[in-house]
């Protein structure tokens, strides 16, 4: 069996196809993108592909030392996605081969059924008045049946220490939050890096009166070194990771003592390097929720490691699982094993990643030309840059 043909399929600039194609007549999907830069990482998926075409997909390993390493420079987000979304679809080659889902592959399940969360942030249009969370969506999301809701501040841009008056508003719509669902549903916070060091300080320990399961990256990636006073400055779990790309990115974070660890398998190295970051975060009794704000291939990609692992905690996703109309679902020939029950997928049982692409859905949803902006830019009001 040969690599025949590796082509990136760009839906959007968040989301971007990679099927690889072999001599048996046995094709493997992935899903290849890094957020806002679809185009560079489908230019670097070509130029992988060079390496690939005439060799054997079963090799994997083999194949992503060379994808990661064989170029002198490597690492990063544009890379690591490249890199993912091949290994994504080498492994759903090597289980349909071997009529086997991956997790098998990767030493049999751990558990039957993976708890999955969905996200309780409405994004107001221009004009209307945003704020952290969504109690009424909350509502909706339980109703729905999911057990943990994941929410992010949403007002605008924090202030490197930002008023007195912003805490206790904050402070104020995690309360709603909870009120909403109350104490049976787990609530997390997503803080996309926005807060600094002595803000974070001042702000946890005013938010573990609401029980959160945990809050995530409250700070950038760049200052990971210093997430270790978090750890000690509250009891809130600490969970960080989608801005990692690789095990020695999360050596630091995890000897610092972060609860969670949370690669995305569309960016740190696929399922091969997935799985060994989970390896690695069981050694310092961390768990592994993987982060995955992207489509249903990486959510079959993430629930393969999910299922093998022994130190998962939660699963990620935005595409709305609870509801078969979902815009997401429609490239899938048979979405309903994605189907959310009593809060949790359960244990995906077909071959490879366990859903079968369709391939006319996805090639008519092409985007040949200019692609929308991914994500908003924010300004303070001075007009310097902010994170969103």
């Amino acid at each position: 069996m040969r690599i025949t043909a590796v082509e990136t399929l760009v839906l959007s600039n968040r989301q971007a196809l990679v099927k690889i194609s072999t001599s048996s007549g046995i094709d493997g999907w992935g899903e290849a993108v890094a957020e806002n830069w679809a185009r560079p990482t489908a230019a670097t998926v070509d130029r992988m592909a060079e390496y690939l075409i005439g060799k054997d997909p079963r090799e994997i390993t083999r194949l992503w030392q060379v994808l990661t390493r064989g170029g002198f420079y490597r690492g990063g987000p544009i890379m690591g996605s490249a890199v993912s979304g091949i290994d994504q679809a080498l492994w759903d080659i090597k289980g349909r081969v071997l009529n086997a889902p991956i997790h098998e592959l990767l030493g049999g399940p751990s558990r039957d059924r993976a708890r999955i969360y969905a996200h309780a942030n409405t994004y107001a249009g221009p004009g209307v008045v945003r704020r952290s969370g969504s109690p009424e969506r909350a509502r909706e999301l339980v109703s729905a049946g999911y057990t943990m809701l994941k929410f992010a501040p949403d007002e605008g841009p924090v202030g490197f220490i930002d008023t007195p008056a912003w805490a206790e508003r904050f402070v104020g719509q995690v309360g709603e939050m909870r009120d909403a669902v109350g104490p049976n549903v787990d609530l997390a916070i997503d803080f996309h890096g926005r807060l600094s060091v002595p803000h974070s300080r001042r702000i946890l320990p005013l938010l573990e009166r609401f029980s959160l399961a945990f809050v995530e990256e409250p700070l950038r990636p760049e200052h990971s070194a210093m997430i270790g006073e978090l750890v000690h400055a509250s009891s809130i779990p600490i969970a960080t990771g989608e801005r990692l790309y690789d095990r020695w990115g999360y050596r630091g974070v995890l000897e610092a003592g972060i609860a969670l660890v949370q690669p995305d398998l569309s960016h740190a190295g696929g399922i091969t390097e997935s799985f060994r970051i989970a390896t690695q975060a069981e050694i310092y009794d961390a768990q592994v929720a993987p982060h995955c704000p992207l489509g249903p291939v990486t959510l079959a990609a993430c629930l393969q490691v999910d299922f093998a692992v022994p130190n998962f905690f939660a699963q990620e996703q935005v595409i709305d699982v609870h509801n078969p109309s979902s815009a997401w679902l429609q490239i899938l020939r048979n979405p309903e094993v994605l189907q959310l029950v009593d809060g949790h997928i359960p244990r995906l049982t077909g071959p490879g990643l366990g859903i079968d692409i369709d391939e006319d859905i996805v090639r008519s949803l092409v985007v040949d030309g200019p692609l929308e902006p991914g994500s908003p830019v924010w300004a303070y009001p001075d007009g310097s840059f902010a994170e969103w």
